[in-house]
């Protein structure tokens, strides 16, 4: 498939999914409420069906990455330039959750389904792809062991945070803002943590070295003693 008909697929599924979320409240993520989207924007339900040929899982996982899209497009209009990481995460995340705002039933329906226990890896793979999506936007690169411990800590920011959102009746989301900013906060301390245990570590004598030295001193070469894993 070429990079324009891709285009045009998404484009298409974007139209039927957006259609399709004003019945969800009602008929869940089923094949009903896809059927009433479909009629809504024009689709036959067999292209409706060619578009999500998995049902609910192609739904919901177009869905997520629809949201994440509207995300990145809603970073691009934000001057980012003179904020620390933290502050452009923060904005990241409530960038999502404004974008969602609307469709709050529909995200509360999907996270029931993502939640049961057949479902719960396609739910960790979908929340992995928000948290990279967040952390390539706002500029991250990072390709060491750091990777993937970011990427652990906003998972559970996002994923506490969402659930907060949920049951946020507060004027302009206020609640939601102030309980995300004691997240942000809580892994800041963490990483913070692990960069002065990180930092002592590597001041800290290495035994094995010391083991090494004693050895020397006193068999001569460490060799001959047949254990390798002193050398």
């Amino acid at each position: 498939m070429t990079v324009a008909a891709e285009d045009a697929d998404v484009e298409m599924r974007d139209r039927l999914i957006e259609a399709t979320l004003d019945h969800i409240p009602f008929d869940g993520w089923s094949e009903l409420a896809l059927s009433a989207g479909a009629c809504d924007s024009e689709f036959s339900l067999n292209e409706a069906n060619h578009l999500f040929p998995a049902g609910t899982s192609d739904m919901i996982q177009h869905f997520s990455g629809w949201a994440d899209r509207r995300m990145i497009a809603g970073l691009g209009a934000v001057d980012l330039s003179e904020m620390r990481t933290h502050e452009r995460v923060t904005i990241a995340v409530e960038l999502r959750l404004e974008g969602l705002e609307a469709h709050k039933e529909a995200v509360r329906r999907g996270l029931s389904w993502l939640m049961m226990p057949q479902n719960t890896i396609f739910g960790v793979r979908l929340l992995y792809r928000t948290v990279d999506d967040i952390w390539y936007a706002v500029g991250d690169r990072s390709a060491d062991f750091s990777f993937y411990t970011k990427r652990g800590l906003l998972a559970g920011v996002v994923g506490s945070t969402t659930l907060f959102w949920l049951d946020d009746d507060s004027d302009g989301g206020v609640k939601t803002s102030e309980f995300l900013d004691r997240r942000i906060a809580e892994v800041m301390r963490i990483h913070s943590a692990r960069r002065r245990s990180e930092a002592v570590k590597t001041k800290m004598p290495n035994p094995l070295r010391i083991l090494r030295d004693v050895a020397q001193k006193r068999y001569g070469s460490v060799r001959t003693m047949g254990d390798s894993r002193l050398t």
